[in-house]
């Protein structure tokens, strides 16, 4: 069953298309990756889901749950269950990590911010006072950005470089955590340039300049990080092509 369909939608910058035409339909509790460049347009196509303010003037329409939320605000996609995880995660001066994971819960109790911080690798007792500001690495703030979804109990989630600032020994406690996200009966979108995100996904979407021009199984998307590049018809060249 499909939750989220992405209907012929366009974004114009200063006379520059950044998303051309993009069609996808996406199916309940699966976990699909959008691949591509840097600049392809793909933390863009998230912030068009999600509803962010200076991606709004969209062509095309956005529907959720068969319903269009073109003219939804993020607030309001928010209380719909879209949520979207930041690839630098926003800091919070004078709130603490359980304060920060809370306010998004549907279960407050501490035990569920404990069991959340567990799932990402984090020691709760080591973090539930920590301020959520400068003083964490930006990969102590994804873990923890990750936390407060899993306790939010989303039903569309849209994960931007879920691997950004993440030590190879927490990757294992991400991975799991996306997987929790489905189990529990969420739609996962990885937005990523990773070989190894990808891996996680179920089907993936390849963009390049603004457009898809593939999409898959994930073995046969992976073909893209094996040459960088796949024959299209934009008349782009990779950046070592160039003249």
């Amino acid at each position: 069953m499909g939750i989220l369909k992405i209907e012929n939608l366009s974004l114009a910058r200063n006379g520059n298309k950044i998303l051309d035409n993009i069609n996808i339909d996406f199916c309940k509790d699966r976990i699909y990756a959008v691949v591509g460049p840097n600049g392809a347009g793909k933390t863009t196509l998230g912030f068009v889901i999600m509803g962010i303010g200076d991606y709004k003037d969209f062509t095309g329409d956005i529907l959720y749950k068969g319903k269009s939320v073109k003219n939804l605000n993020v607030y309001e996609r928010a209380r719909e269950g879209i949520t979207l995880a930041w690839q630098d995660p926003a800091r919070f001066d004078g709130l603490t990590v359980e304060k920060f994971i809370k306010s998004s819960a549907k279960d407050k109790t501490r035990k569920s911010v404990v069991d959340a911080l567990e799932k990402v690798g984090m020691s709760p007792f080591e973090y539930l006072e920590r301020a959520v500001d400068k003083t964490l690495s930006g990969g102590e703030r994804k873990k923890i950005e990750l936390a407060s979804i899993l306790v939010m109990k989303p039903e569309l989630v849209v994960l931007d470089e879920p691997d950004s600032g993440i030590d190879i020994a927490s990757l294992k406690n991400i991975f799991d955590s996306i997987r929790l996200l489905k189990s529990s009966g969420a739609t996962v979108i990885l937005i990523t340039h990773s070989l190894e995100v990808l891996q996680q996904a179920e089907y993936a979407f390849l963009l390049c300049n603004g457009s898809i021009i593939q999409r898959g199984s994930i073995k046969e998307i992976s073909g893209y990080f094996e040459g960088k590049c796949i024959p299209c018809d934009h008349k782009n060249l990779p950046e070592e092509m160039e003249p």
